[in-house]
C-alpha cells in the first residue's frame, strides 16, 4: 500500500528543522481571545499558583491549523500571528473537507468535565471515544432488534442477521477486500493474532522454523507467537529498532531466510507511533515464502488501509480503537489461507453437521467463529465504519498529521521533556518522560486538570526496553483532538516542571 498523500514524508525531509514553536514573550492576555464563557489556556494558567510558569501564554498556532481552531469552544488564535509552517503545508480543513468541530459534536464524552475541567481525551491509543451514532446503534439493537443470528425463521432473527452481515461487508470495504468471507469477527486484535497462531501456526510451524517479530510490537503480537513457538519448537526472532523508532530494515533483511515462516509486524506502533514500510516488508517476506500478519489496531483509525495493495496475508484490528464498542474486532485473511486453517474453537455456529461418528464444519468465515458472536458489537462496529466512511479520510489524515507536527514542536518547549520515538511519518502517538517526575504520578497530576492520558509500559515492554526504559507517559491523538487540547497539555507540563517563584519561598 502507498501511504496516503501527505502522510509519510521522506526521511530527508522529515529531518529538516521544525518550524519554531514555543511560548511567546508577549503579554499572555493578548495570546488568545477567549470565547464567551469558555475556559481558555490563559485562564488555566492564571488558576495556577503565582510563578508556576516562567512564561505563561498560549503556544503559537500553525497557520495550517488556524481554520480548525477558529470554531473552537476554547479559544481563538491571535489575528496577527505570523505563519509558523511552510506555505506548502496542507490546510487542516480543505474546502469541503474535514471539520473537526462538527466531528467533536458527535462525541458526547468530549462534553463532560473531570475534576472541574473540560475533559481532554489524549488516551486514544488505549481506546477511542464513541460517536452518538454508535451509541444509538447499540441501544437500538438491545431495545428493538435483540435476537441471535444465522438461526431462526422469525423477523427479528432476519433483521439481526442482516445487521451482522452488513457489519462484515463494512469491514471488508474498510480494508479494501472485495470478499466479505475473508472477514472473521473476533473479540479484538489479541484474539485475532491468537487465532492465527493457534490455527495456522499449529498447522504450519515445525522444529527450527522462525517467526520474525518487530521489537515495536504490542504484547498481543508477540506473546501468542512465543506460545506457539514453544509448543512447535520454533524460534521467535526480533527486528531491532533504530534510535528514532524506525524498524532496522537492514537487520530485517538479514533475519529472513529459508526457515522464516511468518513475519508479524505492526502497521503503526502503539508506543512510538512509527509507521513501518509494511508493503515493502511484506513483499520481501513473500520472496522467502513467508506469510505476513499485520497488526492494524493503531492504524485503521488514522489512515486508509488496503490489504489488497499491501498483499497482506492476515490483517487484524480492534473495534474499540476505531470508535466502535469494546469486545469486537476483525481478522482479515486471504481466502486460501482461511480455508486451509482448521477450527481453533468448537461449538455452535461453526459446524455443518455433528454426530458421534463425524463432525463436519461450516465454510469460512463461520468455521472460525464458534458460538454466539458479539451481535450488538457488530451493530456498533457497522455504525462506526459508516461514520468514518462519511468523513473525508484524506482531509482527516492531513489534519492529524498537522496536529501531530504541532504537538511535537509544542512538547519540545517543555524543559526536561524527552520524546521517545521520532520516526518520519509517525502517527499522533507522543510518548515522553519529564525529568524529575514519575510517569504514573505525572499522569495522575494531569488528570486533576482534566487531561486523560496513559502511563506505564503500554503493553510494549520490548519497545521501551530498546530505549532503556520500563515506563513512560503517552499522549495519543485522534481526529477529534484539537490544538487547544495540545496547548492545555503543554501548559500543564510547563506548570509541573517550572520552579517555584521566589515569592512563594518562606
Amino acid at each position: 500500500m502507498t501511504t496516503p498523500d501527505g502522510w509519510r514524508r521522506s526521511a530527508e525531509a522529515s529531518r529538516a528543522p521544525a518550524p519554531p514553536v514555543g511560548p511567546t514573550t508577549e503579554d499572555p492576555a493578548q495570546a488568545a481571545v477567549p470565547t464567551a464563557g469558555a475556559p481558555t489556556a490563559a485562564g488555566l494558567l492564571a488558576a495556577l499558583p503565582q510563578g508556576a510558569l516562567t512564561q505563561p501564554g498560549a503556544f503559537p498556532l500553525p497557520a495550517a491549523l488556524a481554520h480548525a481552531a477558529a470554531g473552537s469552544r476554547y479559544w481563538l488564535p491571535r489575528q496577527n500571528e505570523a505563519p509558523r509552517t511552510p506555505p506548502s503545508a496542507p490546510p487542516a480543513s480543505p474546502p469541503g473537507g474535514f471539520d473537526v468541530e462538527a466531528v467533536r459534536r458527535d462525541f458526547p464524552q468530549l462534553h463532560r468535565d473531570v475534576h472541574g475541567h473540560p475533559l481532554i481525551w489524549l488516551d486514544n491509543g488505549a481506546t477511542t471515544l464513541k460517536p452518538r451514532q454508535v451509541v444509538e446503534a447499540v441501544a437500538e439493537h438491545y431495545a428493538r432488534e435483540t435476537s441471535n443470528v444465522h438461526r431462526g425463521a422469525h423477523t427479528l432473527a432476519e433483521q439481526a442477521t442482516q445487521v451482522y452481515e452488513e457489519g462484515r461487508q463494512a469491514a471488508a470495504e474498510l480494508l479494501g477486500t472485495p470478499d466479505p468471507d475473508e472477514i472473521v469477527f473476533v473479540r479484538g486484535t489479541t484474539e485475532a493474532v491468537n487465532l492465527v497462531a493457534q490455527s495456522w501456526g499449529r498447522a504450519n510451524l515445525g522444529v527450527g522454523d522462525e517467526i520474525v517479530v518487530s521489537a515495536a510490537e504490542h504484547h498481543s503480537n508477540l506473546v501468542p507467537w512465543q506460545l506457539i513457538a514453544e509448543e512447535r519448537r520454533a524460534r521467535v526472532r526480533p527486528i531491532p529498532l533504530l534510535a528514532d523508532g524506525q524498524l532496522d530494515q537492514d537487520a530485517y533483511r538479514d533475519l529472513l531466510g529459508s526457515r522464516t515462516k511468518l513475519v508479524a509486524i505492526t502497521h503503526a506502533s502503539n508506543v512510538l507511533g512509527t509507521v513501518p514500510p509494511v508493503a515493502e516488508m511484506t513483499a520481501l517476506a513473500h520472496r522467502y515464502g513467508a506469510k505476513v500478519l499485520i497488526d492494524g489496531a493503531q492504524a485503521v483509525s488514522h489512515f486508509p488501509v488496503d490489504v489488497t495493495a499491501l498483499d497482506a496475508d492476515f490483517y487484524a484490528f480492534s473495534g474499540h480503537k476505531i470508535f466502535a464498542p469494546t469486545g469486537i474486532g476483525v481478522l482479515f485473511g486471504k481466502r486460501e489461507l482461511l480455508e486451509a486453517m482448521p477450527p481453533w474453537q468448537g461449538g455452535g455456529n461453526m459446524i455443518d453437521s455433528v454426530s458421534f461418528q463425524e463432525t463436519t464444519y461450516a465454510p469460512i468465515p463461520h468455521r472460525l467463529e464458534a458460538g454466539t458472536g458479539h451481535i450488538a458489537g457488530v451493530a456498533g462496529l457497522r455504525a462506526a465504519l459508516d461514520y468514518l466512511a462519511g468523513l473525508d479520510r484524506k482531509s482527516a489524515t492531513a489534519y492529524e498529521e498537522q496536529l501531530t507536527h504541532y504537538a511535537t514542536g509544542a512538547l519540545a518547549t517543555v524543559p526536561g521533556l524527552r520524546l521517545i520515538g521520532q520516526a518520519p511519518g509517525k502517527i499522533g502517538v507522543l510518548t515522553f518522560l519529564l525529568e524529575g517526575t514519575d510517569p504514573t504520578a505525572l499522569a495522575a497530576a494531569l488528570d486533576q486538570q482534566g487531561i486523560a492520558l496513559r502511563a506505564g509500559h503500554h503493553c510494549a515492554q520490548p519497545a521501551l526496553a530498546s530505549f532503556g526504559l520500563s515506563s513512560a507517559v503517552r499522549a495519543s491523538l485522534a481526529l477529534y483532538n484539537t490544538v487547544q487540547d495540545v496547548d492545555a497539555l503543554v501548559a500543564a507540563l510547563h506548570s509541573i516542571k517550572a520552579p517555584p517563584s521566589p515569592s512563594s519561598k518562606s
